[in-house]
C-alpha cells in the first residue's frame, strides 16, 4: 500500500490554506494596521489638541497638560484640588476611602482649616472641592467660587489689584460643556499661566 501523499493532495493542501492564510493576512493589516492608523489621523485632524495631550505650551515650552492637575507651590498662584495620586498622571485614583472614614473626615476638617487660614476666610467659606480629592486625583478644574476665594491672597502676593485678578477668572471661566454639561469651571493651569502673562 502506497502511504506517500499524491501531488493532487499536496495542491488541495495548499488550496485549504490559502484561504483563512489571506484572511489572517486582510485581519493583521486591515484592523491591526490600517483602522489604527486612519483613527489616529482622523483623532489628529478632527481634535488636534486633545489627539496629542492637549499639552499647554509658553514661550514654545510644554509646561503641563490641560487635561491634568498640577500643583503649584508659590502663593502667587492658585491652587487646584488635592490629589491622592499626587498629581501624577501614571497613577491616578482617588482615597477610595468612604464619606464614613474617620481619617478622611479628619483630612477634610484639617485641610479645610488649612485653606481656611491660608485665604483669610472662614472656614464655613471654604469650597468643599479645595478640600476633596476628584475621583481621579488629577481633575485641572475648579469652580470659579474656589478661584474667587483665592483671588485675593493672589492678588496681594502679586502686589495687584484684586479686581484684576478677578477679572482674569472671568476671562478664564469655562461654560458648561456644549451649554448643558457640567458646571462652570476654571482650568487651574490655564488661569495661572494668564496671570504670569499679565504681569
Amino acid at each position: 500500500m502506497n502511504t506517500h501523499a499524491t501531488p493532487t493532495a499536496n495542491i488541495d493542501d495548499r488550496v485549504s490554506l490559502r484561504a483563512p492564510l489571506l484572511f489572517a493576512a486582510v485581519t493583521l493589516l486591515g484592523f491591526g494596521l490600517a483602522y489604527s492608523l486612519a483613527g489616529t489621523a482622523l483623532g489628529r485632524v478632527a481634535f488636534p489638541d486633545q489627539a496629542v495631550g492637549s499639552i499647554v505650551e509658553r514661550d514654545g515650552k510644554a509646561v503641563g497638560s490641560a487635561l491634568i492637575a498640577q500643583p503649584f507651590a508659590d502663593t502667587k498662584y492658585f491652587q487646584p484640588r488635592p490629589s491622592a495620586a499626587k498629581y501624577d498622571p501614571m497613577a491616578a485614583s482617588g482615597s477610595n476611602q468612604a464619606r464614613s472614614n474617620p481619617d478622611l473626615r479628619k483630612r477634610i476638617a484639617e485641610d479645610t482649616a488649612a485653606i481656611a487660614q491660608r485665604e483669610g476666610i472662614a472656614v464655613g467659606e471654604v469650597p468643599a472641592e479645595l478640600a476633596t480629592q476628584s475621583g481621579g486625583g488629577l481633575d485641572p478644574h475648579i469652580s470659579p467660587r474656589a478661584a474667587q476665594v483665592q483671588a485675593a491672597r493672589v492678588a496681594k502676593a502679586r502686589g495687584v489689584e484684586v479686581s484684576k485678578v478677578e477679572a482674569l477668572i472671568a476671562a478664564n471661566t469655562e461654560a458648561p460643556q456644549f451649554g448643558v454639561l457640567g458646571q462652570p469651571r476654571v482650568n487651574v493651569l490655564k488661569l495661572n499661566l494668564a496671570l504670569d502673562a499679565a504681569r
